[in-house]
């Protein structure tokens, strides 16, 4: 099997590139931040030109493609007062409008493929009212929509679209909001009290549930969104 990840460098995304290798997929990486190698492309999602070569590279390189992880993606804090137009252009630029680039120019090398799957990272953003979170919780909510229609636009073509809504999950990202908080270590507790297992999602929970979307083994599953996220979004306890 043959894999794209983009974001793949840190956090959800590079779990996904460990656990696939593990499995025998061969996988090239799409980051800003990664060191160009043959697994590995330098690329920006919001560079259409850049999109477009980098994937005629990386299908070259493998032989064709059986799969698209989409998990490059960026954060935003606040409520919609906080944010200016230029930060929700930039952040719908990079989390939903840059998922469309990467899909859009892999979808030729994925209709050749008899095992083609895109699997997209959400958010429990997308479906739960998070406060603080009105510019990231919109792009996630597009991500999730997105997700839905292209799974309709493309089933008849042997190409499974599904999605992964994590909870707040224990990556790089999440840490540099912990570290920016007045009292870090109160703002972590807060969080996992968020979540009914208590405690943050880890990247390799969320990397096996993004592996098995894009394995034959959901070969009948399409159109799906599935949530690791400790509870956050169905369960309703008791205090």
């Amino acid at each position: 099997m043959r894999a794209i990840v983009t974001g793949g460098a840190a956090g959800i995304g590079a779990a996904v590139v460990e656990l696939l290798r593990s499995r025998g997929f061969r996988v090239i990486v799409f980051d800003r931040e990664v060191a160009e190698g043959e697994d590995a492309i330098r690329v920006d999602v919001t560079d259409a030109a850049g999109v477009e070569a980098a994937v005629v590279s990386a299908v070259d390189r493998l032989g064709g493609l059986d799969v698209l992880v989409n998990n490059a993606g960026i954060g935003a804090a606040g409520t919609v007062e906080d944010n200016p137009d230029e930060e929700w252009h930039r952040v719908y630029d990079v989390n939903v409008v840059g998922m469309v680039r990467v899909s859009r120019a892999c979808l030729p090398a994925l209709r050749a493929s008899s095992s083609a799957a895109i699997v997209n990272t959400c958010s429990v953003a997308a479906t739960a009212g998070l406060p603080q979170r009105a510019l990231y919780s919109a792009t996630k909510g597009a991500v999730l929509s997105l997700t839905l229609a292209m799974a309709a636009d493309h089933v008849r073509e042997g190409i499974r679209v599904n999605c992964v809504t994590p909870g707040t999950a224990d990556t790089p990202w999440v840490g540099r909001l912990l570290d920016a908080a007045e009292d870090p270590a109160a703002e972590r507790a807060a969080l996992e009290a968020r979540q009914p297992m208590g405690r943050l999602v880890s990247a390799q929970e969320v990397a096996e549930a993004i592996a098995y979307l894009a394995s034959p083994a959901a070969a009948s599953t399409t159109g799906t969104v599935l949530a690791v996220d400790g509870g956050m979004q169905g369960l309703r306890l008791r205090k």
